[in-house]
């Protein structure tokens, strides 16, 4: 009897899920969660098994091919949770599929394109005679088809058959498939799917062991080669094994003997010895030094016991079977939040489960895997995208097999195959780093809270600024807030915590400054207090949310602004790259321009600031200061992060200038000073979650500072010291800012009152873009009109605040309402990118 099975197939375009039999060959060995190779109309494709079925769907079914791994690749937790995720994020199942593989598993169905090789009496027109009709590009030139068609016939004849994804890296801006199908259809093209093989493999090394009793393989030594060096090579490597118990790497045999492969390969022929390929794990926590000492569990205060009860409660409730809520660990920053991430973490491993810890930043990920190294020694995976494709590989392998029972990183890590997570903690949770700003959308706290009511584990949300819709659903009873309002010294002894205050907080009145002369970068009295820092040889923070070295570059002649062509953003000048400007957005690059594009002038300068000027005003003002930036740029190569934290960390440098990446989570006790350059960046944005954002950062930033018994301040520089997210952030008044946000939300309808979904469409024809945009507006407010979807609005359409993006025009709609999702529900507009909840409407 035939077994059947339901696959969501590995296509991205593909929404649906399709029934399929399992071959004899198969039968037993196919199990929900197996990626397997399956037929798909002309192509051959990856497919998910997501259930087994009773009756099929379709009268007659075709038959999956084979498995791609032996073992599933996700757990039935898991494939629950992504059905559920697909659903509230709009997202098609195929797309969040992909989240959860690794490198190395997933494998995209591609068309390898070919010029058609024919007979001459049966050839058809080629080369210019074939580009004569028109292609059935819509809107498009005869002139325009053709360039592109001739475009793609040049580089195939140079270069062969290639697959699409390699043509795509040659028309960056042009739609060149529609092209090619239409050539495919004139028989000038060729074309057929192929299913790419596996990048990543399991990495081996070549080992051996002595196969004989040592007194055999001393026995043999007179008799080991034809020739006086062969003999000496051998013998050195065959008492080199004698002496190790174990199977060893050859390269140390390579190393301490001088012989080659052939010589141990001849020592295995006479069975003196045995040669394996071992296979080894590539990981990455091999790379982060162990600088943490004590193992210990701190003594805790008395809120952080408190807290700690709550904590264990829920533990007891969700092995009881009850549905946990989230739990909320509101507290300062420097508050101990990390250490009741550990003893929730050793719970969960007691309750025979495992934890998954989630940071925003790369940068934090090695000092919290030295905190969780410490206390569980080699138990910790590390997953994050600045890994390389095999270190992944590795880890989520281990992770599935059992071998890792905690996984720190970066959102990916949340969908690491752990066979029964029993704990997921989302660290500085009110971060926007959590949010995938490319399809598919989403964000990673609310996913994590899902997975963790799916799975039936204890979620914790830990912040020292919660959100605002974070902190209004802890009110609501949606979550359970715990909060610790006490600062410790991170210096404290395992036997106490020595309480702290949080560092008091000076605005300076940059307009002030202007009117006595100053137009430097700093105050006087940031620099004065930089001064005094360094002479007491301790160390100080200088933060600015902005990288580069100015903001834009314009012609003082004619006001002429150097822009992106294809994003009509400002470019910014980068000194340490060559004296190059540079797009934030697209990553277009030019050389600074000698005279004005628009008026031929010569005083075309640089304005604004940026990280790199604010790093040649500290070098300027303090010659023997040692400094570091930690920025974008900073931090583009591999383990970058873990270098300069560890240089600063070690007092090797003074003064640490960079962006709102060294603002999360540091700990960091010689710090007796942050300075914030201009506190206003992004202030005033078109945003209504931009105040939000700028006070968290500010809040996160300033906690930096008095970490110790050194104590500490900070002084911020703004130019509107009047308004409330400075005022609040000066006071560390968390609640007087959630206060005053969340009558702002209340009044204008913004979450957590409302929820959004944000549909954005791009097309390089601005006036295509335009009407689109128009028309699908009109069709949904006609749809909330006829329809029982009244608390449902549309706020738009209008251009997007950045209106051009690497060389398309933007256009947003924004649908608010109580449930926005229901209302599009399977109506996706084709062509249209659609964020459910997003965190920013920029």
């Amino acid at each position: 009897m035939t077994t059947f099975v339901q696959l969501a197939i590995n296509v991205p375009s593909i929404a649906g899920i399709f029934d399929y039999g399992v071959p004899e060959h198969l039968s037993g060995r196919v199990r929900v969660g197996h990626l397997v190779i399956a037929p798909f109309g002309r192509q051959t494709v990856q497919g998910l098994v997501l259930r087994f079925i009773q009756t099929p769907s379709v009268a007659q079914t075709r038959d999956i091919i084979e498995l791609v791994d032996p073992d599933p690749v996700l757990t039935p937790s898991q494939i629950s949770w992504a059905e559920s995720f697909a659903q509230t994020t709009l997202a098609p199942l195929a797309s969040i599929i992909e989240l959860f593989l690794p490198p190395g598993l997933n494998q995209q169905v591609d068309t390898i394109f070919e010029i058609r090789k024919l007979e001459p009496e049966n050839r058809k027109p080629e080369g210019k005679n074939a580009l004569q009709q028109p292609t059935p590009d819509a809107g498009t030139s005869k002139l325009e088809s053709s360039n592109t068609a001739s475009r793609l016939l040049k580089l195939l004849e140079q270069r062969g058959a290639l697959r699409g994804r390699q043509i795509d890296r040659h028309f960056s801006k042009v739609d060149w498939r529609r092209t090619a199908q239409y050539l495919v259809r004139r028989g000038v093209l060729s074309s057929h799917s192929l299913l790419p093989p596996a990048g990543i493999r399991p990495k081996y090394i070549r080992t051996a062991q002595l196969a004989v009793a040592p007194g055999i393989a001393e026995a043999a030594m007179d008799n080991l080669g034809s020739t006086e060096a062969t003999l000496i090579r051998r013998q050195k490597a065959l008492r080199f094994l004698i002496k190790q118990p174990d199977a060893i790497n050859v390269s140390w045999i390579y190393a301490e003997s001088g012989c080659n492969l052939s010589d141990l390969q001849e020592l295995a022929e006479r069975e003196l010895i045995v040669l394996r390929e071992t296979e080894i794990w590539r990981d990455p926590l091999q790379k982060i030094t162990d600088q943490e000492t004590g193992n210990r569990e701190l003594i805790l205060t008395d809120e952080q016991q408190r807290a700690w009860q709550q904590i264990e409660l829920s533990f007891r409730q969700v092995s009881g079977g009850e549905a946990g809520r989230p739990i909320l660990l509101d507290g300062v920053t420097g508050s101990g939040k990390t250490e009741l991430y550990l003893q929730a973490t050793r719970e969960a491993l007691r309750c025979g489960g495992q934890a998954i810890i989630l940071v925003p930043e790369i940068s934090l990920t090695p000092q919290i895997v030295r905190r969780f190294q410490a206390r569980f020694p080699g138990q910790v995976g590390l997953l994050h995208s600045k890994l390389s494709e095999g270190e992944r590989y590795d880890t989520w392998r281990r992770a599935r097999a059992g071998l890792l029972k905690i996984i720190i990183g970066a959102r990916s890590a949340l969908f690491a195959p752990l066979p029964n997570p029993g704990l997921i903690v989302i660290d500085e949770c009110n971060d926007d780093s959590y949010y995938q700003s490319d399809p598919p959308f989403y964000n990673a706290v609310s996913a994590a809270q899902n997975y963790a009511q799916i799975g039936g584990c204890v979620c914790i949300l830990g912040s020292a600024t919660p959100s605002v819709v974070q902190r209004y659903q802890a009110e609501v009873g949606q979550s359970l807030r715990l909060e610790l309002t006490q600062r410790i010294a991170s210096e404290a002894p395992v036997e106490s915590a020595k309480k702290l205050d949080l560092p008091p907080v000076r605005i300076v009145d940059m307009r002030a400054e202007l009117k006595a002369g100053n137009r430097a970068i700093f105050s006087r009295e940031l620099t004065d207090a930089l001064a005094a820092t360094l002479k007491r040889g301790e160390q100080a923070i200088v933060f600015l949310n902005r990288r580069g070295t100015a903001t834009y570059i314009f012609c003082r002649d004619c006001g002429y602004v150097v822009r992106c062509p294809r994003c009509d953003t400002p470019l910014t000048y980068h000194v340490s790259s060559g004296e190059k400007l540079l797009c934030h957005r697209c990553g277009y690059t030019r050389q600074m321009p000698k005279v004005c594009p628009e008026c031929n002038g010569s005083n075309i300068r640089a304005y604004g600031l940026g990280s790199e000027k604010v790093e040649a005003e500290v070098q300027a003002l303090f010659p023997k200061a040692r400094t570091l930036r930690w920025d974008w740029e900073t931090t583009r190569q591999k383990e970058s992060h873990e270098i300069i934290l560890s240089h600063f960390a070690a007092g090797r440098a003074d003064v640490l200038i960079g962006t709102q990446m060294l603002a999360k989570g540091l700990d960091l006790p010689r710090v007796t000073l942050v300075g914030i350059v201009l506190a206003d960046v992004g202030l005033f944005l078109p945003d209504p979650f931009a105040p939000e954002r700028v006070f968290q950062v500010l809040t996160q930033v300033a906690g930096r500072a008095g970490r110790s018994s050194l104590g500490g301040r900070v002084i911020l520089q703004t130019f509107a010291p009047e308004h409330y997210v400075i005022q609040n952030a000066a006071r560390h008044d968390v609640k007087g800012f959630y206060q005053h946000e969340l009558d702002q939300r209340r009044r204008l309808g913004y979450p957590p009152f409302s929820r959004l979904v944000r549909l954005e469409y791009r097309h390089l024809d601005p006036v295509k873009a335009e009407e689109d945009a128009h028309k699908l507006s009109a069709k949904l407010k006609t749809q909330i009109e006829t329809g029982d979807w009244k608390s449902v609005t549309t706020i738009g359409p209008a251009p997007c605040f950045f209106p051009r993006v690497n060389g398309s025009y933007r256009w947003q709609i924004i649908l608010r309402g109580s449930d926005p999702v229901s209302f599009l529900g399977g109506r996706l507009p084709s062509g249209w990118r659609v964020e459910v909840d997003p965190v920013s409407l920029l």
